[in-house]
């Protein structure tokens, strides 16, 4: 772009500079403000869950709570607050009753810096010009990485301290999921700062204009999307609460309130991630492209509150809909795709936009930038793929270290001490079985041989 390197850092602290002048009582109702809207979005996204899975799987929701079953959610949540409360008596009450807590706290702090608005002090609340965002911060996306995580630590200690086995893998599950796909996750947000020269969430809105980050960085769009339906244990990366698995994963031996605040956590974060989506690649609070067009003020006053919950709304349908349809991914093939698919896709990614946006800032036109940066990563491709087919197995190499037995050879079900299955070339002995007591009448011969000549002659009718 050929400006200077201070140049957007000025821009961003001129953005930043609308914040922190609001008086405490104003702070104090975008704070309920924000609690209120996530509050309210989860009761209608648990609704809205219901209805789309019961259309798509034909059959009908939830339709006695209030009109068309709208108030469901809230008689659920009645139901699950006048539960006996329990506590497992071999668990660490402790950490047993701060769990919840810590899992449900973080996702509602991280929605403190997504922006409703454009932060130039449009919209005026009871006389005072503010602001359409809580807060903004000069490290706001790493603020998000930051409560996101702390969040996964409740789930993780939630399945330690219930004393419990199934828990405890839930736990060890979702220690594991947090490690892979966090990392995707801060490696899709790595390309943002590069491309839009900011961390603050407000400046990235406005970077986004006129051609939103999901055009311009589809790959990272992409590896967030699959990033953040992990973050949230939803299906199909739902291992942390493998109901057919697990019994219930790590909220096996919760109840009451304490299970509530669990489900509570787990669609806030829903939301928290489809507003963080919005923000960083789908332009947040600006209108979609044929509004802005022929409508000067879409993007001014109140209406940018529309926008960016509609599109929250829109991720909300994709959550729902991946449920509806994708079966639950088996543990290998849910590591394999964090870790050798998704982190070296996005560190393959980044050094490409890094190296376009240090070209294009030294004045590289279009054509030399894909000159430079394009040619190596094909010859890269095409080597790789001349690898592959001209790679040959050494023979006997994948039997190497695969006890092979023989046909012939007896199987141990408890070899080494365990249950295990047959290997290959092992066969099951035959299940012995109790004679049946009930005798066995054997029709005489003669009428075997009529009923067969019926059935031949029936079959040449």
């Amino acid at each position: 772009m050929g400006y200077v390197a201070d140049v957007p850092i000025a821009a961003a602290y001129e953005t930043l500079g609308y914040f922190g002048r609001d008086p405490w009582w104003l702070v104090l109702l975008k704070a309920v403000f924000c609690f209120a809207f996530l509050v309210g979005t989860v009761l209608i996204a648990i609704v809205w869950e219901r209805k789309v899975v019961a259309w798509m799987q034909l059959r009908i929701g939830p339709n006695r709570h209030g009109p068309w079953g709208l108030l469901q959610s809230l008689a659920d949540g009645v139901k699950l607050a006048l539960k006996e409360d329990l506590v497992v008596a071999k668990a660490d009450k402790v950490v047993f009753v701060l769990a919840p807590v810590v899992a449900a706290i973080p996702a509602f702090m991280s929605f403190a810096v997504i922006p409703f608005g454009p932060a130039d002090n449009e919209i005026s609340i009871f006389g005072t010009r503010t602001p359409m965002q809580l807060t903004d911060l000069p490290v706001a996306l790493l603020f998000i990485l930051a409560t996101a995580s702390v969040g996964i630590y409740g789930i993780v200690l939630a399945g330690w301290s219930s004393g419990s086995t199934y828990p405890l893998l839930g736990g060890l599950r979702s220690s594991a999921q947090m490690i892979s796909y966090e990392i995707a996750m801060g490696l899709s947000f790595a390309a943002v700062f590069i491309y839009s020269g900011s961390m603050s969430t407000s400046q990235i809105v406005e970077k986004q204009q006129p051609t939103w980050f999901a055009v311009l960085l589809p790959v990272s769009f992409i590896v967030y999307i699959i990033a953040m339906v992990g973050e949230t244990n939803r299906a199909p990366f739902d291992l942390p609460e493998a109901e057919g698995e697990l019994v219930g994963g790590f909220n096996t031996e919760y109840s009451s309130l304490k299970f509530a605040m669990f489900m509570l956590a787990e669609y806030v974060n829903m939301v928290t991630v489809s507003a963080v989506a919005a923000t960083l690649f789908l332009g947040g609070w600006r209108a979609p492209w044929p509004i802005s067009t022929f409508w000067a003020g879409a993007n001014h006053g109140w209406w940018p509150m529309l926008w960016i919950v509609l599109k929250i709304q829109l991720l909300l349908f994709f959550f729902i809909w991946l449920r509806g349809t994708l079966p639950r991914l088996r543990y290998d093939q849910f590591m394999k795709l964090g870790w050798k698919v998704l982190i070296p896709v996005s560190l393959v990614w980044l050094v490409m936009v890094a190296s376009v946006r240090a070209l294009r800032n030294q004045g590289y036109g279009f054509g030399d930038v894909v000159l430079y940066v394009g040619a190596p990563v094909c010859a890269l491709l095409l080597l790789s793929l001349v690898w592959d087919v001209l790679r040959k197995k050494e023979p006997g190499k994948a039997e190497q270290g695969l006890r092979t037995p023989s046909a012939t050879a007896e199987f141990d079900p408890m070899a080494d001490g365990y249950p295990v299955p047959p290997l290959p070339g092992q066969h099951l002995p035959p299940v012995p079985r109790r004679r049946s007591r009930v005798p066995r009448i054997q029709p005489p011969a003669d009428d075997l041989q009529d009923a067969l000549n019926g059935a031949n002659q029936s079959e040449g009718s």
